[in-house]
């Protein structure tokens, strides 16, 4: 059990690095991130928690020059044109994509869950049964997602809990990092296809991310709500 002065130093450490990452938007070409300290990010990305423990992602890393350059003509959130350098596409260390799983998996009682169960959770065929039954109650009638783009956003949802734990984790190890929204989709689930092979029936883009070390510091500083408008108590 940790003592009281663990428990301080740990929440110091934590907002530390709360208050140091930022939405980074030119890297440290130069500089890269080493084998051992992505391993962790990725691995604080396999250990997120998701709804239903489903897992319904999947990271692609982009780290040939040449395959980040077949997004760079849509990807304006990466391509620099926002402040006129190459931006993460050039100058991350890391950059990949999370992909969302679709309805062809994530549909209650689909051959890829029943499958999931029994290999990755180890469940006995009981307790799949009961699986089914709350996730297809979760899905028809107490969230109502039954069509493909809800299925999609619903995945969606779940690889943003990653990224965060990815971001959060880089900022615990003094690494940067950026989310990246700005990409035409249709146009980056095409370029998927055609040069991955990534199936566009089982998984759709949901984000952009770009990791490495600054180049140069934040212009301005954190500007955040107050905690009495962010927080409600009753």
């Amino acid at each position: 059990m940790k003592d009281i002065t663990d428990t301080t130093r740990i929440q110091a450490e934590i907002l530390e690095a709360f208050n140091f990452r930022h939405a980074t938007k030119v890297f440290d070409a130069e500089r890269k991130i080493d084998d051992a300290s992505f391993e962790t990010i990725l691995e604080a990305a396999r250990l997120s928690p998701t709804s239903f423990g489903h897992e319904p992602f999947k990271i692609v890393m982009l780290q040939k020059p040449e395959n980040r350059e077949l997004f760079r003509e849509f990807s304006w959130g990466a391509n620099g044109m926002m402040n006129g350098s190459t931006g993460q596409l050039g100058t991350a260390s890391h950059f990949g994509i999370i992909l969302a799983h679709t309805e062809e998996t994530m549909t209650a009682g689909s051959d890829y869950l029943q499958n999931f169960y029994r290999t990755v959770k180890q469940l006995p065929e009981e307790v799949i049964e009961i699986f089914n039954g709350a996730y297809g109650k979760f899905q028809s009638d107490d969230h109502k997602i039954t069509s493909p783009r809800e299925i999609g956003d619903w995945s969606g949802k779940q690889a943003y809990i990653v990224l965060a734990n990815m971001m959060t984790t880089g900022a615990l190890m003094g690494i940067d990092s950026c989310p990246i929204e700005g990409f035409d989709m249709a146009q980056t689930a095409e370029v998927l296809e055609k040069h991955f092979g990534i199936d566009p029936k089982l998984y759709k883009p949901a984000v952009m991310f770009a990791f490495g070390y600054r180049a140069n510091e934040p212009e301005f500083g954190k500007t955040r709500r107050s905690m009495e408008e962010t927080v409600s108590w009753f």
